[in-house]
């Protein structure tokens, strides 16, 4: 296993999921997908998405993009010392950052996605990175026990592990949560749970 094909979110209403994504971010299913479910869960569900653009005037068009379909603003977009983004929460649950490391907008405004990024908050992200290099994933940035970044090919879903307390910081919602994850990670070649209870899939179900 070297990457993440796709991700899928279990929802409550398909139909109205998909037309969330497609109106707010310009997903097409390829890499995000949605389907049924209804595990019971509460709180913060552990993981955070993320929209990489390329300028701050990106960040604002999915950012108000995403109010007009129904998400909640979690954070206001704002500068910061990385850059400028904010965090907002779609009608199903999820959580989603938008964010460019870019000071100023270069070129005109688009609602273009760059990058998807999957954040996991873990426990120990030290233990969680040894069990995902075992599975065959590379490191491509690691910042001892706070931050870790897989390398991943264009076009796939880049992994990302963050300490739980601290992720659940960033996208402005309290640490606490229990029940399913609702989220199925789609890659390799075998099912697994991993040491935090993410559930990998070969291929996305339907």
């Amino acid at each position: 296993m070297n990457s993440i094909d796709s991700v899928t979110l279990e929802v409550a209403d398909t139909e109205a999921a998909r037309r969330f994504y497609s109106d707010a971010f310009g997903l097409d299913g390829s890499r995000v997908r949605v389907r049924a479910g209804d595990a019971p869960t509460s709180g913060f569900r552990g993981f955070t998405l993320s929209l990489v653009v390329a300028q701050p005037g990106n960040v604002d068009a999915l950012f108000s993009a995403a109010l007009d379909a129904g998400a909640t603003v979690l954070k206001p977009a704002a500068k910061s010392l990385w850059g400028y983004g904010g965090v907002v929460q779609a009608p199903d649950g999820t959580v989603w950052q938008i964010a460019t490391s870019a000071k100023k907008d270069t070129a005109p405004v688009t609602r273009d996605v760059d990058e998807i990024v999957l954040l996991l908050g873990v426990e120990d992200v030290r233990a969680t990175k040894r069990f995902y290099v075992e599975q065959g994933l590379t490191v491509g940035k690691s910042f001892g026990g706070k931050y870790v970044e897989f390398a991943t090919g264009p076009g796939t879903v880049k992994l990302s592990l963050y300490k739980r307390r601290a992720l659940a910081k960033v996208a402005g919602v309290s640490a606490e949560g229990t029940g399913s994850h609702r989220l199925v990670v789609c890659g390799g070649t075998r099912p697994f749970d991993d040491p935090d209870g993410f559930t990998w899939q070969p291929e996305p179900s339907h």
